[in-house]
């Protein structure tokens, strides 16, 4: 088995957002599939890799947020592939009207111009997967890992000790030695995300690929140790301001001075720290550990 990396270039901004190709003997099977607003970049990306559409017979997602799922209708109906999906999340994308409806609360006119027209997944193209099942795509057996934390719909994808890891092991992008973790609303859970790298530890996997961005080139167990120590600090922030009676608009902004000081610690340029910024907004971020403090209170 073979794989390739597929940039997708979302929003014009390199190494945010990748596809993986994984070539059997039976074709080619995608992990993840993007956005939307990105397809046309897919496409280009898998023509580049010389990878025919017809060769796609099964895409896999680690969980059905547009930025790793979006795409998941228009590549199904025009390859006929199987889309394999947590079983929570499998409804969301025979039906998207609610994850839309949802997603368009949090990025209100942005929605179009971030991630595009979403379309259903034809409803029997899709195959709802649990913890531990195996599936066979492209004449590849793939193990789905049930990684809660951030997503209650979230798989990682085990396969010849590689990972496929969507957002579990965070956002590090290439060359940056700073990771951020995505903790968007609504479904944020502090103790189920820690326990999934828990889980992962326990494999100990090769190799880690989250979808932002690429292959790490850290050691397993020092990958996810470092999410979970950044995962820590940014909830130990949030919740000092929240416990404090501090208004969201000032404990964001106080969250945004803490990450721009961390990035000219890190020696980021302007322009990565863009990135980093685009992909794990500061504001969805914030609001995200708000919530999920607000929800643990009043249980």
């Amino acid at each position: 088995m073979t794989y390739q990396t597929i940039d997708l270039h979302w929003q014009g901004l390199p190494e945010v957002i990748a596809s993986y190709a994984l070539h059997g003997p039976g074709g080619v099977a995608l992990i993840e599939t993007g956005p939307a607003s990105s397809y046309d970049n897919l496409k280009a990306g898998l023509a580049a890799a010389d990878i025919d559409l017809r060769e796609i017979s099964d895409i896999l997602v680690t969980h059905i947020h547009l930025d790793h799922a979006g795409a998941a209708g228009w590549l199904a109906s025009e390859t006929g592939s199987t889309v394999h999906v947590h079983h929570i999340g499998a409804p969301h994308l025979a039906d998207p009207i609610k994850l839309l409806r949802s997603a368009g609360r949090i990025y209100g006119d942005a929605m179009d111009t971030l991630w595009g027209e979403t379309i259903p997944v034809p409803a029997g193209q899709v195959r709802a997967v649990s913890d531990g099942d195996i599936v066979e795509a492209a004449g590849l057996r793939i193990q789905a890992l049930d990684t809660p934390g951030h997503a209650w719909h979230h798989m990682a994808w085990l396969l010849d000790g590689l990972c496929f890891s969507g957002d579990v092991t965070a956002v590090r992008l290439p060359r940056l030695d700073l990771l951020r973790a995505p903790t968007p609303p609504p479904e944020i859970d502090l103790p189920a995300w820690r326990a999934s790298l828990a889980r992962l530890r326990q494999i100990s996997p090769d190799q880690l690929l989250p979808t932002h961005f690429g292959p790490s080139d850290l050691d397993t167990l020092n990958h996810l140790q470092s999410v979970e120590e950044q995962l820590d600090a940014q909830a130990a922030f949030v919740r000092a301001g929240w416990q404090a009676g501090q208004p969201r608009d000032d404990i964001l902004e106080a969250y945004r001075a803490w990450l721009a000081e961390d990035a000219i610690t890190g020696g980021l340029s302007p322009a990565d720290a863009h990135r980093l910024e685009m992909i794990v907004p500061s504001d969805m971020c914030v609001d995200g550990l708000l919530r999920y403090l607000v929800k643990v209170v009043q249980h």
